[in-house]
């Protein structure tokens, strides 16, 4: 059995508590870092929805994105470091700065601390916004060598948020780095089982599309990756020795329209998919901004614009092989069923 110590920020999160239940199921020690001691037992409880009682080899330290306090106390006598933690909210801020500043600082706190204690590497989760916005249309996948021109239209603040923040890791790798190792993890939009009352902002589209919210969907493809996937991409790529100084893109074959996804927990959800819709809006009411904001949900083709992402590199060099994406969806419905969520 591994006696390696992983901190794991954000452990309250949908990817963090994945990432924790992942690495205490492979033998790890782990340390989680939240906002509130007050969220212990919330993440407790949804390890133990999980399958796994934590015990003693699980431990918390309360740090801030914002500020300096805890992070060396989270950072100490560990082997590696899952960056997770970062905004994401359900609409856009009122001011750019509430989503770049904490990600961005926090990012730095985080991989300055790391250098100073020693930790082998530190897995950061960036995001496919990082990569595939701010450009004009293309026929090719986009792939980690691709990177959002923040000068771009559609850029919105949490695109910036995560760019600027993968950027300035990189940059404080190159510049003053140590013997420190970096990798990085780009997901599309994450969906898979919910464990917790709490759910993100991908899961929160499940669950208006089952509770009848919307009497239509949005004509609007998503790339789509089941978070069981994206907490086994950050271990590999923390552990391998071809993910040093390396970026991947966290995508499952394939894409799912909002239609597919609707049309798929009608046909596979019984009674609890009975709500979804099985029409289109048209595209001006989407321009009017309704009934979802498409800057802030992780869409890969937004009104015509068709952004393909690839996963040939995580495939190869870490040998990933992702869940379907239409188990990711059904996976997320059930999970919301079992929570009382819809």
């Amino acid at each position: 059995m591994r006696n390696e110590l992983v901190l794991v920020t954000g452990g309250s999160g949908f990817v963090g508590v994945h990432c924790i239940l992942q690495l205490l199921d492979a033998g790890y020690r782990v340390r989680t870092t939240v906002r509130s001691l007050q969220r212990e037992a919330e993440v407790r409880a949804m390890l133990k929805v999980g399958g796994v009682a934590a015990g003693d080899r699980l431990t918390f330290v309360a740090a801030d994105l914002l500020s300096d306090a805890g992070w060396a106390e989270a950072v100490a006598g560990c082997d590696f470091v899952l960056h997770v933690a970062s905004p994401f909210p359900a609409s856009a801020p009122k001011q750019e700065d509430e989503l770049i500043r904490p990600a961005r600082e926090g990012a730095l706190r985080v991989l300055r601390a790391a250098r100073e204690a020693g930790v082998k590497r530190v897995v950061l989760t960036s995001s496919f916004v990082a990569i595939g916005y701010g450009k004009a249309p293309t026929d090719r996948p986009f792939s980690e060598q691709d990177w959002t021109d923040l000068n771009g239209r559609d850029v919105t603040a949490y695109g910036k948020s995560k760019t600027l923040a993968e950027r300035a890791a990189w940059e404080f790798m190159a510049r003053e780095g140590g013997d420190l190792t970096l990798s990085v993890i780009n997901p599309v939009g994450i969906f898979g089982p919910a464990l917790g009352p709490d759910i993100s902002t991908s899961l929160q589209i499940i669950q208006r599309i089952m509770n009848g919210g919307l009497p239509a969907v949005p004509r609007l493809v998503y790339g789509c990756v089941d978070v069981r996937d994206v907490a086994d991409l950050h271990i590999r790529a923390m552990t391998h020795p071809a993910a040093n100084g390396e970026r991947f893109l966290a995508v499952a074959d394939g894409q799912l329209s909002f239609l597919e996804i609707s049309q798929l927990l009608k046909a596979h959800m019984g009674k609890a998919g009975e709500k979804a819709p099985t029409r289109v809006f048209p595209d001006w009411v989407l321009r009017l901004g309704a009934p979802f904001d498409p800057s802030v949900a992780q869409v890969v083709h937004e009104l015509g614009k068709i952004r393909v992402a690839t996963n040939e590199k995580a495939k190869r060099l870490l040998d990933w092989r992702p869940r379907a994406n239409e188990e990711a969806i059904l996976a997320s419905a059930r999970s919301l069923v079992q929570l009382g969520l819809v």
